[in-house]
């Protein structure tokens, strides 16, 4: 009988989503049954990929972003109280979960209450360190603190100095037993010709998704050359339009939008982190516009920046002619790195 593994990646954009698929996959290939558990979009994406694995609703965090980048932290705040709340709702979901489906194992991507001390739990995240301004030491041990519940912590990030997260990745938590199971991507990279100038790649929480996808649209009415915009709104069916020289999808499947991105000769995008693994994994040039208020993205943007990769700019400084310097970056470059998948899941 397969052992059964419950995966629940938090819904917070669809980067937690989608760097669950290949681990899910890698679940079935090793014989396991993955049970999938989260809300919202993550949970409609990865219901669209695995129709086949059992799905289940999570209570929701309900979190979101404010219209100012600068009143992030204050929102934050003021939303604290619904998050501990739907924190609580979900350690008693876990429960019943793992009660009901006889679950062997939990894999948690940045879902904070979905653990249990009846069977063996893992938390993945880039963020050993969590970036909040003169905050950072706070959100960092309140992060840790909960990151030492469970008995793994897995960083899909390469050990040592050629990394993708830098010192969100990379701290000394001694007493935590951390494995780096290196960037993790559903994709891979092709060789085919060049459809399309430039994709738009949108991603991330609400508001801003909306408003960088207002500001970028009116942009690019002015761009010469063939552009794609995939506007991450995962919903029940897919939508595409054409307006002149632009091509519009809500979302794309995994394999369609490996294809869209393997045919664009330069990808513009939220700076988030599975973004960056995805973009790095099929070695393209890419223009970051990190979220507004999010001290991560912005870390992430402006080091790729400084380490001459990529270029990157602030949501309300974007203009057509910021894409000029594409050519004096080096663009993202592939780190090949093989996970040994029965030695991670030798924990369960």
């Amino acid at each position: 009988m397969k052992k059964r593994i419950l995966i629940a990646p938090l819904n917070w954009g669809l980067g937690h989503s989608a760097r669950c698929i290949p681990l899910i996959n890698a679940l079935i290939a090793h014989h396991f049954e993955p049970i999938i558990a989260s809300d919202g979009a993550a949970l409609l994406l990865l219901e669209k990929e695995f129709p086949e694995l059992q799905t289940i609703a999570l209570p929701s965090y309900g979190v979101s972003y404010p219209k100012k980048g600068h009143h992030f932290k204050l929102k934050l705040f003021q939303n604290s109280p619904k998050l501990m709340k739907a924190i609580t709702a979900e350690k008693k979901a876990t429960a019943s979960i793992i009660k009901a489906f006889n679950i062997d194992g939990i894999i948690s991507d940045n879902r904070l209450g979905v653990h249990s001390k009846e069977v063996p739990c893992v938390f993945v995240t880039h963020q050993l360190q969590v970036l909040s301004g003169n905050t950072t030491w706070l959100s960092t041990k309140l992060h840790q603190k909960i990151i030492r519940r469970f008995n793994e912590c897995w960083v899909p990030d390469n050990l040592g100095d050629h990394n993708l997260s830098g010192v969100l990745g990379h701290v000394n938590m001694h007493e935590m037993p951390i494995k780096y199971i290196g960037p993790l991507s559903r994709f891979e990279k092709k060789t085919t010709p060049m459809k399309f100038d430039v994709l738009v790649l949108l991603s991330g929480p609400e508001p801003q998704r909306t408003l960088l996808e207002g500001k970028l649209l009116n942009d690019f009415k002015n761009f010469n050359g063939k552009v794609v915009f995939v506007m991450g709104r995962v919903e029940k069916q897919q939508h595409i339009s054409e307006e002149k020289h632009i091509t519009i999808y809500n979302y794309l499947t995994s394999k369609e939008l490996e294809k869209v991105i393997n045919e664009s000769a330069l990808i513009v995008a939220r700076s988030g982190y599975t973004t960056i693994m995805d973009l790095t994994k099929l070695s393209k040039k890419a223009f970051f516009i990190p979220t507004p208020g999010q001290f991560e993205q912005e870390y992430l943007a402006k080091r790729l920046t400084d380490l001459g990769y990529a270029p990157s700019c602030n949501q309300g400084d974007f203009n057509l002619e910021k894409l000029t310097v594409i050519s004096e970056y080096k663009g993202l470059n592939a780190m090949n790195y093989d996970v040994n998948y029965k030695k991670l899941f030798h924990l369960f």
